[in-house]
C-alpha cells in the first residue's frame, strides 16, 4: 500500500510540525507563563484584600466607618484592576482601554457616594472573583504541565526519587506512572521522553487558560459598552465643537483681512471722489471717473467674497432641498456622472449640509484625482438612515491616512461624519474602482 501526500498537505504538515518544535523557546510564551504566574499571585493577593475589607464592611455597613472601608475596597479594586491591564499590555501585548478615572465629588460624603457607585469599581470586584478559580485551575492544568516537564527533564541528570504526579498529569496517567519499571537506564529514558512531550504540550496549555483570561479582561476590565458610547459621544462632540470654532475663527480672518479692508477701501475711494465733486473749480472728470470706476470694482469684489463666505457657511443649492443640491453638484461635475435618489424623509438640515459637502467634496477628488471617465453617486433612505454612495472607475489607491496629499480632504469628511455619529467607509483598491460610503442619520 503507498500512501499519497500532496505537496499542500505536506507544506501544512511540516509548518504545524515546526510550530510546535519552536513554541516553546518563543518569546510569547514565556510571556504568556509569567502572566499566568503574576496573575495568579495577584489574584490570590486581590481575593484576599477585597474578601477581608468586605467582610469589614458589611459587618460595620450601619455606621459610616463600613461604608467606608466598602468605599476602599472598590477602590483597591479599580487599582488591581489597572495592575491587571498594565501587565495585560506588558506581557501580552493585548491593548484594554482604560476606563474612565475615579472622580469623586467634593467632600468625604461626596468621595463615599462617587465611590459606592463606580461601576468599574464593581467591575473590576467581579474580575477578581472570577480570576480566583480561574488561577487555581491555570495551576492545576497549565503550570502542572510546565512543573512536571521539568521534572522529568531533570530526572537523569539529578537522580534520586522518582518524579511526582502534579495536577493534570495526576490526572491523564495512572498512579505512579514515573514509577513503573526499575531505575535502570531504559526507564530514565522514558521519563525524560515524556518530559519532552510535556515541554512541546505546555505552552499550548497556558494559551487556553489565557484565552479565557483575555475575554474576561476584555469584558470586565475594559469600559462597558454604555461608557466607550459616552466616551464616543464626547469625543464626537469635541471634534464638532473645534471645527465650529475653526469655522468662525476662518470667517472672522476672512471678513477681517479681506472684506473689511476691500469695504475700507471702498470708503476712501468714495470719500476722495465726494471731495473732488466739492471743489467745482478744480474738478478733473476723469480722477473722479477713476475713482468711481476703482471703488465700483470694489464692491464687486466685495460682493463675490461675501457670496463665498456664504456658500462656505450653508449652500444656496440646499434652499431648494437636497435633492436639487445633489443634481445641482452632478450636473456641474466635469466627470460624467449618474445619480440615483430614493429618500422620502427630508433630512434635517445639518444632515443635508454634510451629505452635501461630502458628495462635493468626493466629484471634486473624483476630478482631480482619480483619472476617472465616469462616476455615479447613490443616495437612498434605509429606515432612520440616510444612505450615500459615491463611485468611479478610476485609478484607486485613496486612503484617509495620507494627510496633505490628495487624499487629505478624505480625513476632514471623516470627522464631519463622525461628529453626527455616522460611519464612513472608503475601498479603493489599486487600479480602482473607488467606492465610498457614507451612512448619515436622517435626524441629527
Amino acid at each position: 500500500m503507498v500512501i499519497v501526500i500532496s505537496e499542500d498537505l505536506e507544506t501544512r504538515l511540516r509548518g504545524t510540525v515546526g510550530t510546535i518544535l519552536r513554541e516553546p523557546f518563543t518569546k510569547r510564551t514565556w510571556s504568556e507563563f509569567w502572566f499566568l504566574v503574576l496573575g495568579a499571585a495577584l489574584a490570590f493577593f486581590g481575593i484576599a484584600f477585597v474578601g477581608l475589607t468586605m467582610v469589614v464592611g458589611v459587618v460595620f455597613a450601619i455606621t459610616f466607618f463600613g461604608l467606608a472601608v466598602i468605599g476602599l475596597s472598590l477602590r483597591g479594586a479599580r487599582g488591581i484592576g489597572r495592575i491587571q491591564r498594565g501587565m495585560a499590555r506588558g506581557l501580552l501585548g493585548e491593548q484594554i482601554e482604560d476606563p474612565d478615572p475615579f472622580s469623586p465629588r467634593p467632600g468625604f460624603l461626596g468621595w463615599l457616594q462617587s465611590a459606592l457607585r463606580d461601576r468599574t469599581g464593581w467591575r473590576s470586584m467581579a474580575y477578581v472573583a472570577v480570576k480566583v478559580p480561574l488561577a487555581i485551575f491555570g495551576i492545576f492544568t497549565a503550570f502542572s504541565v510546565w512543573f512536571d516537564a521539568f521534572t522529568c527533564l531533570t530526572y537523569p541528570f539529578v537522580g534520586g526519587n522518582q518524579p511526582s504526579e502534579f495536577g493534570l498529569i495526576r490526572v491523564l496517567f495512572q498512579p505512579g506512572y514515573f514509577s513503573i519499571g526499575g531505575p535502570g537506564w531504559l526507564h530514565g529514558a522514558a521519563i525524560f521522553f515524556t518530559g519532552i512531550v510535556l515541554f512541546l504540550v505546555a505552552p499550548w496549555a497556558v494559551r487556553a487558560v489565557i484565552y479565557v483570561d483575555r475575554f474576561l479582561m476584555q469584558a470586565l476590565l475594559a469600559p462597558d459598552a454604555m461608557a466607550i458610547r459616552v466616551r464616543s459621544l464626547e469625543h464626537a462632540r469635541a471634534q464638532t465643537v473645534d471645527a465650529s470654532a475653526a469655522t468662525l475663527r476662518r470667517i472672522e480672518r476672512d471678513l477681517h483681512d479681506g472684506t473689511q479692508a476691500q469695504l475700507v477701501a471702498l470708503a476712501m475711494r468714495l470719500g476722495m471722489a465726494k471731495e473732488k465733486l466739492a471743489d467745482p473749480d478744480n474738478l478733473d472728470l476723469d480722477q473722479v471717473r477713476e475713482l468711481v470706476n476703482s471703488a465700483h470694482r470694489g464692491a464687486k469684489e466685495t460682493i463675490v467674497e461675501l457670496r463665498d463666505l456664504a456658500r462656505g457657511i450653508h449652500p444656496p443649492a440646499l434652499d431648494i432641498g437636497l435633492e436639487g443640491a445633489l443634481s445641482t453638484l452632478a450636473a456641474r461635475s466635469t466627470i460624467p456622472t449618474d445619480l440615483a435618489l430614493s429618500f422620502n424623509d427630508r433630512p434635517t438640515p445639518a444632515i443635508e449640509a454634510i451629505a452635501y459637502f461630502c458628495v462635493a467634496e468626493l466629484l471634486a477628488n473624483v476630478a482631480q484625482h482619480a483619472n476617472a471617465s465616469q462616476a455615479s453617486v447613490t443616495c437612498a433612505q434605509h429606515g432612520r438612515w440616510l444612505r450615500l454612495v459615491v463611485r468611479d472607475d478610476g485609478i484607486g489607491g485613496a486612503q484617509l491616512s495620507k494627510v496633505g496629499s490628495s487624499s487629505s480632504g478624505l480625513v476632514g469628511l471623516t470627522e464631519r461624519v463622525h461628529a453626527v455619529d455616522g460611519r464612513f467607509d472608503i475601498t479603493s483598491p489599486p487600479r480602482g474602482p473607488t467606492v465610498v460610503t457614507v451612512d448619515l442619520p436622517l435626524h441629527a
